[in-house]
């Protein structure tokens, strides 16, 4: 069974606890971020003077879906979600997508990275009076991991691949303890692990939150993420829609982690992961080097619950980056309006980053090979928006000139209206298993898990659904934290 680990180490809570004190933090439970009606009204009166990125404690309760959508002092309402139109994806199927820009750092993943960081300080296993906290990431989660770690002034190291986004190291110049640039792409996984490694063997006091293996990554999309699409399912859905499935990049299988709670609640829903066409790590155990920022390839992460994959599909990432300029230059959105996109959505696509394009495209193609008619529902998440990706739009323009109106017909027919069903494959069992089977390389031969533990992951039917149930026992040491701290 898998099992967070939430054996208490008292001295060392005790001075998480003194560090709390000073430096006004309070925790937020998984509850409250569910449910931010839960959040003390003392808190919500105070985020009305809190910028969205504000490196300020208060910060931590707007890690949620439920955000008002401004940068400044916002409240809480529904989830954010869009739902694209036909005109726009070539599909009768709803698509309906979670919005991640309104999280703080302006991406999900600082919940995945809360995640992981709340069980180790409640509990005291993680010291942040002496430890430094490392944050292995293809982009994201490491400025998550960093944006925590600054609230409660412990050292950081963010690890991310040299090839990321200009934006993605500007911000953390600022706000992490120290930057590491691993060789290569988003692809290049094993390089930031080689890289934890090594600093686990330079005798520094520290403490690695490695998302590909940590449960608190899964624990936290599974309640948070899950129930947040259950919300969302409730309001777009009629009383003869069905909820088909969910698409998720696999990244480092923690928002995938939110179809396991769906299919408890949809049996007959599908759970799509999709990764890219360079590197068709799931679909070929393939191999190479892509431009999808963010979700991370060439190895299956520890925390992904392959037995309830249903389908594998791959993106060319020449779809995202040139449909990255179909819907945020100005000639790809007047493209979009003459061919009858909504302009409520035409203004909104900059809400999809790279990965967020990538997932759309994942759910289209599910949609076209099930044959998913106008009353089904195929979900996504965009994790993060185009603001940090701007750069990139400038880069192109640089590569290959302005951006027209041919360009925008081209786009649009090809990697929209003509998605077809090609690099996918809807897996049986022995495809699960086999995919499963590639965790073997990566986690027991070179990261130390044993073959007891994955088989165990395999075999064992209660290993996930174990780890399911731990969100309120967590909750209870985050609120005896509280307590503790003083400051309700």
């Amino acid at each position: 069974m898998a099992k967070i680990d939430l054996t208490v180490m008292e001295e060392r809570r005790e001075r998480a606890v003194k560090r709390a004190r000073e430096r006004n933090i309070i925790l937020p439970t998984l509850a409250q971020m569910k449910n931010p009606e839960l959040i003390p009204d003392k808190i919500k009166e105070q985020l009305k003077n809190v910028g969205l990125w504000d490196i300020n404690p208060l910060n931590l309760f707007r890690i949620t879906w439920k955000n008002e959508p401004v940068p400044t002092g916002g409240q809480f309402g529904g989830v954010n979600y869009l739902e694209l139109p036909s005109e726009l994806t070539g599909v009768d199927a709803r698509i309906v997508v979670l919005v991640g820009k309104w999280f703080p750092t302006g991406a999900h993943k600082v919940g995945a990275a809360y995640g992981c960081l709340v069980p180790r300080l409640v509990t005291g296993q993680f010291d942040p009076t002496t430890q430094k906290a490392v944050w292995p990431s293809t982009g994201n989660y490491c400025r998550g991991g960093a944006y925590d770690s600054a609230l409660l002034a412990c050292e950081s190291i963010a690890i991310l691949p040299e090839e990321m986004s200009k934006e993605r190291f500007d911000w953390l110049a600022g706000v992490a303890g120290e930057t590491i640039k691993t060789p290569g792409s988003e692809s290049n996984v094993k390089e930031i692990f080689d890289k934890c490694w090594e600093l686990r063997e330079s005798g520094e006091d520290l403490m690695i939150f490695n998302q590909f293996d940590e449960f608190g990554n899964y624990l936290w999309h599974y309640e948070v993420t899950g129930h947040a699409i259950e919300e969302m399912l409730k309001a777009v859905m009629g009383p003869n829609d069905t909820y088909r499935g969910l698409a998720s990049a696999t990244g480092s299988a923690g928002t995938i982690a939110s179809g396991d709670y769906l299919k408890q609640l949809y049996p007959n829903s599908v759970v799509v992961a999709s990764e890219a066409l360079q590197c068709p790590t799931l679909l070929e155990n393939g191999f190479g080097a892509h431009r999808i920022e963010g979700i991370g390839d060439k190895h299956v992460p520890w925390i992904h619950n392959t037995k309830n994959t249903d389908m594998v599909v791959a993106i060319d990432d020449n779809a995202v980056v040139n449909l990255s300029r179909l819907f945020n230059e100005k000639a790809g959105q007047d493209y979009l309006r003459k061919q009858g996109v909504p302009e409520e959505i035409v203004s909104q696509l900059d809400l999809l980053g790279f990965s967020g394009i990538s997932n759309v495209l994942s759910a289209i193609k599910a949609a076209k090979y099930y044959e998913m008619g106008k009353n089904d529902v195929m979900v996504t998440v965009l994790t993060d928006s185009m603001e940090l990706y701007n750069s990139r739009i400038a880069e192109m323009h640089e590569e290959m000139g302005a951006y027209t109106e041919a360009n925008a017909a081209a786009d649009f027919a090809r990697w929209l209206q003509g998605q077809t069903t090609d690099n996918l494959e809807e897996l049986r069992y022995v495809d699960r298993r086999r995919i499963h089977n590639l965790k073997y390389y990566t986690w027991v031969e070179q990261q130390g898990k044993t073959y007891g533990e994955i088989q165990s992951q395999w075999y064992d039917a209660s290993y996930f659904t174990d780890l399911q149930t731990q969100a309120d026992e967590i909750d209870k040491l985050i609120e005896k934290f509280n307590e503790d701290v003083g400051l309700l």
